[in-house]
């Protein structure tokens, strides 16, 4: 799946959330998916938290089948800046 198709994934769970912080998808050569001003954007920029992550297990995320502690615990992503900003992640993606 594309990253433009994941960020339409996560833009329709952002829509009915009030997650404001902003946050990045960094899938290495794949590209990168930030979320910011309550939108999405394949625009890399500074954000208050990044996830490394592969974009299948990106895939798996936002699909519910990786939990974002597990995949944390199992070093499928790794985060970076604000931790507080991940743990709201969770809540985006049930949205």
């Amino acid at each position: 799946m594309p990253l433009s198709s994941i960020a339409e994934t996560i833009q329709s769970g952002l829509d009915t959330s009030d997650f404001t912080d902003t946050l990045k998808f960094d899938c290495g050569d794949d590209g990168v998916i930030v979320i910011a001003d309550k939108k999405t954007s394949l625009v890399d920029q500074k954000t208050d938290c990044t996830i490394k992550i592969s974009t299948s297990n990106l895939e798996k995320l936002v699909a519910g089948n990786l939990n974002p502690m597990t995949g944390v615990m199992m070093g499928k992503l790794k985060v970076s800046g604000d931790p507080s900003v991940a743990l709201k992640l969770g809540q985006l993606l049930k949205s």
